[in-house]
């Protein structure tokens, strides 16, 4: 449960200072039902995505009860797989959400979010508590650079040697993302290292891939190795989690990071 509320969700377990917080949010909680539900359509799904299809009144519930457990507004972003980062730190008006795959802050109270359901969220903190940063990190995302752009955006904010910690949320798992070969040529175009990310699949030309592995890999790229989290999959856990492969069309949960006031 979080904080003073009865919302369910995860606290993520990495060495994180005290003035950094963090949630994720499950699919229970909320009053949305069918594909958005729990687990077998009941309603009380918890979804936040306002872009899949859910009755947008019980969409707006699920984000009103998610406002309720943190400190301050939320930073959605509308996430196209890119690697533009949001700074949260500039005014906002709770307008359109901006076109971003990431998200940094310094500022107490500004909340950042990422909405995923299969692609993996990524947050950020330097050690010092003085900036965080969040990313949604699909398989494009990564490859093209989004975990870095986050590191940097964080890094420039904290300081150019800030030594950053990450926590990988919950996404679909090794046993579960099958991909073709121009995926893992993407990766290993990248970083050969990047092959042992990836197991031979049930025909040729298709691979079981390892997102936390590959994320672990361009992280470490940016000098960022105090890595916690992964091994959660979204695929497997289906009474936890949303998630697009397994059903074909879901919900989305969302993984937050901000700074205590």
């Amino acid at each position: 449960m979080t904080a003073a509320t009865s919302l369910p969700g995860l606290v993520p377990d990495w060495a994180a200072p005290a003035g950094v917080r963090a949630l994720v949010t499950t699919r229970r909680g909320g009053v949305s039902a069918g594909s958005f539900g729990l687990d077998g359509g009941e309603p009380g799904g918890l979804n936040l995505g306002d872009h899949v299809g859910d009755d947008p009144d019980a969409v707006r519930e699920n984000r009103s009860r998610l406002a309720a457990a943190v400190p301050g507004p939320i930073r959605w972003l509308q996430q196209v797989h890119g690697t533009a980062v949001h700074d949260a730190d500039s005014p906002w008006t709770g307008a359109a959400p901006p076109v971003a795959d990431a998200a940094v802050a310094t500022r107490p109270g500004a909340v950042l979010a990422v909405m995923t359901a299969d692609c993996l969220p990524i947050l950020l903190a330097d050690v010092s508590g003085r900036a965080v940063g969040a990313a949604h990190a699909g398989w494009r995302g990564l490859a093209a650079g989004v975990a870095e752009a986050a590191v940097d955006a964080v890094r420039e904010r904290a300081g150019r040697e800030a030594r950053l910690l990450a926590w990988l949320g919950p996404a679909i798992g090794p046993s579960a993302f099958e991909v073709g070969d121009e995926v893992r040529q993407a990766f290993c175009e990248l970083d050969a290292a990047a092959a042992a990310a990836f197991m031979p699949g049930p025909t040729p030309g298709k691979w079981w891939a390892d997102l936390f592995a590959l994320a672990r890999l361009r992280l470490a790229a940016r000098g960022v190795v105090d890595v916690a989290g992964g091994g959660l999959c979204t695929v497997t856990e289906r009474a936890r989690f949303y998630s697009h492969r397994r059903d074909r069309g879901s919900g989305r949960f969302a993984s937050l990071v901000w700074l205590a006031a």
